[in-house]
């Protein structure tokens, strides 16, 4: 059997990843054909429908939420993990009102910018960039602060950038739980017992690398050859954690919350729907 699966080719995903596509555990006749492509391209993709496995931002979910479900394994939450508001050293930004803000983002379906939304509600003025383009920006004068995510909030101050303000604190100041970034969705009309296989085939991918981290390296260098292996490494540590082999209760309840948060303030859609398999 043949099933499309997409992801980026960001550390953390190729380090969860490495062991299902490559074979290094038993894929139980099912062959993984992979598409890779940055968070914003993904949910894109997935408000189509047009992958039966896609890697999407929690924010996204909400809207391509009729054709997938969100799977147990994969996932990336996490504590003081979240995006950062960043500006150029010594801007001074906070003196200017926020709605006079000019602000690069890296996509209107990623959870970064839900979490911007929900911090600075009158900031308005935002333009979309691929992640990785979104320091530059800020360097070059084309927007006044930048929200990053990825390995980027490891790099920004050796560039000349300083912090804002941390979206992983601002919602850890509304909500004690951990933060849905991203997670691995199936077709939600796909059978059950195969959403599950899919599932379970996940978890032992995630858990392969824990127990021998050196094996996935040498595909998540093929995708990130411009980082250094101690970001590689960071950025693996931040992003993979025991959320990702499980989501568990606590991973569980806190994406209920965050959906439950933009119901309430009328972020994003959602009527309802189950959101995880069981």
């Amino acid at each position: 059997m043949n099933l499309t699966i997409g992801y980026s080719p960001c550390p953390n995903d190729c380090f969860i990843f490495d062991a299902l596509v490559h074979r290094k555990i038993d894929t139980r006749g099912i062959n993984f054909e992979v598409h890779l492509g940055d968070v914003e391209t993904l949910n894109r993709a997935a408000l189509n429908g047009d992958l039966d496995i896609t890697k999407l931002s929690f924010h996204a979910y909400a809207y391509a939420i009729n054709n997938y479900i969100l799977l147990r394994a994969g996932s990336a939450l996490g504590f003081n993990c979240g995006p950062l508001l960043v500006q150029k050293k010594n801007n001074n930004l906070l003196s200017k009102p926020v709605s006079q803000w000019r602000v690069a983002i890296p996509g209107k379906l990623t959870t970064a910018n839900f979490l911007f939304s929900l911090a600075y509600p009158g900031a308005t003025n935002k333009v979309e960039y691929v992640f990785s383009g979104i320091e530059n920006a800020v360097l070059n004068n084309e927007v006044d602060a930048g929200l990053i995510i990825h390995e980027n909030r490891f790099t920004y101050q050796d560039k000349g950038l300083e912090k804002i303000a941390d979206m992983g604190e601002f919602w850890d100041s509304l909500i004690n739980a951990p933060i849905p970034l991203g997670g691995i969705a199936i077709r939600r009309d796909m059978d059950p017992l195969l959403q599950q296989k899919v599932n379970q085939l996940i978890k032992e991918s995630v858990q392969y690398a824990f127990t021998q981290p050196e094996s996935p390296m040498n595909y998540v260098k093929q995708h990130a050859q411009e980082m250094s292996e101690e970001v590689m490494k960071k950025h693996i540590a931040l992003y993979v954690n025991d959320f990702s082999v499980e989501l568990g209760l606590t991973g569980k309840n806190a994406v209920e919350l965050l959906f439950a948060k933009a119901a309430e303030l009328n972020l994003f859609p959602y009527g309802g729907q189950q959101l995880i398999i069981e």
